[in-house]
């Protein structure tokens, strides 16, 4: 699998938390945020993004796009937005929590069909269809709970509302994708 685009270089990381940042903060502070201007070609180009938070080291929101809204920038403001008042699992984000949240982007490169032989664990972000089911779960989750390929699989179809197993029925599409994955935790000098 390769992805079209140029990585991202440590500068555009930090932009991109940043603006995650500054949007979140006036978006719980004041209800809106304002759009941000950033001149950067690369930050122009249109790719996905999940915005994940985690608050000590549990997760506090996150919400995402396969693909993007127009320009990296605008969709890491519209998912800054959804992870701090948008997911379904929690309550929005309070005032208070902002300055303790961590600030995680996973920036998503191009989907690719793939059997699971060939999804590599921990490289190899999943997601499955199956009619009007969708599922995706993030590089980093299989990680997390140290899946081998295949009990990844099954947990993105049951993450899409399917039967484990579906992902064996010949209707059902499995696509990877790989995520350039960095926090503000993981990028500050220790």
């Amino acid at each position: 699998m390769t992805d079209a685009l140029s990585p991202l270089t440590m500068d555009q990381k930090v932009c991109l938390l940043r603006i995650a940042r500054e949007t979140i903060y006036h978006f719980v502070s004041r209800g809106k945020a304002p759009e941000v201007q950033e001149d950067d070609e690369r930050l122009q180009e249109d790719q996905g993004v999940f915005v994940s938070l985690h608050i000590n080291d549990n997760l506090r929101g996150c919400m995402g796009s396969m693909s993007g809204d127009g320009s990296l920038i605008k969709t890491v403001f519209n998912m800054a937005v959804c992870a701090v008042s948008q997911d379904p699992r929690f309550s929005p984000l309070r005032m208070n929590e902002v300055p303790r949240a961590d600030i995680e982007l996973s920036v998503l490169g191009r989907l690719t069909p793939v059997t699971v032989a060939e999804i590599e664990v921990g490289v190899h972000g999943l997601f499955v269809t199956q009619g009007r089911f969708r599922g995706i779960l993030l590089p980093q989750v299989a990680t997390q709970y140290n899946w081998s390929a295949e009990e990844f699989i099954s947990q993105t179809c049951v993450k899409a509302g399917l039967d484990k197993d579906a992902w064996k029925e010949s209707n059902c599409r499995i696509e990877a994708f790989t995520a350039d994955v960095f926090s503000e935790s993981g990028l500050r000098p220790e």
